[in-house]
C-alpha cells in the first residue's frame, strides 16, 4: 500500500499566524473521512496547516483517513456531521460553536452542504470567519434543493475547484467574483510517481485482481454511480468487439445496489462477462494506474474537477474522458489524453482503439507531456499553498462582499 509523503514541501513555509503572532486555528468540516477528492484535500490542507505553524482541526463522522490526521498531529473530532436530518444539522451548529470557543478557532472551512449549514450558523454565533470549498455543481430539481445548495456560496471566501465550477457559482448565485478563489485540486506527486511503484506492488495487485498477463488493461476508477458513465463504457466495449482486453471497473457502490445490478445485467447481456470486472476500491491506486494501458473517465454529467484524469496523467497513463466540466481544464486534448463527446459510445470505442494502437514511442511522448502538465498546474503543494493564502487573507480581515452582499469584515458581527 502506498501512502502520502510525510511532508507537503521541503521549502520553508510562511507561518500561519494571527496578527498577535499566535497560531491561526482552522477548523475544516466534512461528512466523513473516506477515500475521495474532498477528503483527500481536507487531509492534505490539514497537514499543510500544521507544517506552517498553524493548528489544524477536522470535524467529521470519521473514516479510515482519520489516521492520516493523527500522523501529521492534526486533531480529528468525531461529530454526526454526515447527517442531513434538519434537527441534527441544527444541533451540530451548537456542537461546532462549542468546539470553536473551546479551541479558539479563527476560521471554519466547510467542504459539504449539510455540515456547511451547521458551520455557517456556528460561525454567526461565535463571530468567526466562514468559508467553503465548492466541489461540484450540485443539481437542484426544486426550490428547496436550490436553497439547500446555496450555503456553499455563502462563505466570506468560496474556493472553486475549477474554472468550470467558478463560472457556475457566478452564474447561479450572482456571486461577486472577488469572493471566489479558483484553486484546482492537487495530486501528491510523491504518491503518484511511476518511478516509485515497486514491481512487487504491481505483482501483488495483479494477483489480487487475477489479471491476465496477455491482455491490455482498460481501467475505470470511479464509484458505482450512474453519472460516472459505467453503462456507456460497457456499450463502447461491446461496439469495440475485442476480447483481447480486460476492463477493470474499480469503485464502491455505497448504497446504489440497484444501479450496480443494472450494470452487471448489461455486462451479461452484451456478452462481456469475460472482459469486464467489477472490483472494490484499492488503497494502492498508483499501482493500479501503472498497470493500465488506458484509463477511462466517461462521465455523463460534468465533473467539477475529475481527480482520476489528473492522477492518471501524473502516472504517465493515457486517459480518455468526456469533453465536459473539469476534464477540459486538466486534459490537453490530443497531447496528454483524449476527450470524446459526452454520451457517444461509438466515439469512446474509437478512442479506446486508437490508444491501444499507440506505439511505445507515442506512449512515451504522451507520458512526458502528461506528467509535465500535472507538475506545472495540479500539484498538492500548489493547492495547499493557495488555500493557506486564503486563510491568511481572511485572518487579515481583507473586506469584500459575501453571497448576501454583506461586507465580509462585518458579516459575523
Amino acid at each position: 500500500m502506498s501512502s502520502s509523503s510525510d511532508s507537503i514541501s521541503d521549502a520553508p513555509a510562511e507561518k500561519l499566524v494571527r496578527a498577535d503572532g499566535k497560531p491561526l486555528t482552522i477548523l475544516q468540516v466534512l461528512p466523513r473521512l473516506v477515500v475521495g477528492g474532498a477528503e483527500r484535500g481536507a487531509v492534505d490542507v490539514a497537514q499543510a496547516i500544521q507544517q506552517a505553524g498553524g493548528i489544524a482541526i477536522v470535524a467529521s463522522q470519521g473514516g479510515p483517513m482519520a489516521r492520516e490526521l493523527e500522523r501529521c498531529r492534526a486533531t480529528h473530532i468525531t461529530l454526526p456531521v454526515a447527517s442531513k436530518n434538519p434537527l441534527t444539522i441544527w444541533r451540530n451548529a451548537g456542537r461546532l460553536a462549542r468546539l470553536i470557543r473551546e479551541h479558539h478557532v479563527d476560521i471554519i472551512h466547510a467542504r459539504s452542504r449539510a455540515p456547511a449549514w451547521s458551520a455557517l450558523w456556528a460561525a454567526r454565533r461565535t463571530g468567526i470567519r466562514f468559508m467553503t470549498t465548492y466541489h461540484d455543481t450540485y443539481r437542484a430539481n426544486s426550490s428547496w434543493k436550490a436553497r439547500y445548495n446555496s450555503v456553499m456560496a455563502q462563505g466570506d471566501r468560496v474556493i472553486a475547484i475549477s474554472e468550470f465550477v467558478a463560472q457556475h457559482i457566478e452564474s447561479e448565485y450572482g456571486l461577486d467574483s472577488r469572493v471566489i478563489r479558483t484553486i484546482p485540486r492537487g495530486v501528491d506527486l510523491a504518491r503518484f510517481d511511476p518511478a516509485r511503484v515497486r514491481p512487487d506492488r504491481k505483482v501483488k495487485l495483479a494477483q489480487d485482481w487475477r489479471l491476465p498477463e496477455d491482455r491490455s488493461i482498460v481501467l475505470m476508477p470511479a464509484r458505482i454511480s450512474r453519472k460516472k458513465g459505467h453503462l456507456l463504457l460497457v456499450e463502447a466495449l461491446a461496439r469495440l468487439g475485442r476480447t483481447d482486453l480486460c476492463c477493470i471497473i474499480v469503485g464502491d457502490d455505497g448504497r446504489q445496489t440497484a444501479y450496480r445490478q443494472e450494470l452487471i445485467d448489461l455486462i451479461h447481456a452484451k456478452g462481456l462477462d469475460g472482459v469486464v470486472r467489477l472490483l472494490p476500491q484499492t488503497p494502492d491506486m498508483a499501482a493500479a494506474y501503472s498497470m493500465a494501458d488506458v484509463v477511462v473517465a466517461p462521465s455523463i454529467q460534468a465533473e467539477g474537477f475529475g481527480r482520476v484524469a489528473v492522477e492518471a496523467q501524473a502516472m504517465g497513463r493515457p486517459v480518455i474522458a468526456s469533453d465536459l466540466g473539469g476534464f477540459r481544464e486538466t486534459i490537453v486534448d490530443g497531447e496528454t489524453g483524449l476527450l470524446f463527446p459526452p454520451g457517444d459510445a461509438g466515439r469512446l470505442a474509437g478512442a479506446i482503439a486508437s490508444v491501444l494502437a499507440m506505439t511505445e514511442r507515442e506512449r512515451a511522448a504522451l507520458a512526458a507531456k502528461a506528467t509535465r502538465n500535472i507538475q506545472a498546474k495540479f500539484t498538492r503543494e500548489n493547492m495547499c499553498a493557495a488555500t493557506l493564502a486564503v486563510y491568511r487573507e481572511l485572518a487579515a480581515g481583507v473586506p469584500t462582499k459575501n453571497a448576501s452582499g454583506i461586507p465580509a469584515a462585518s458579516a459575523h458581527s
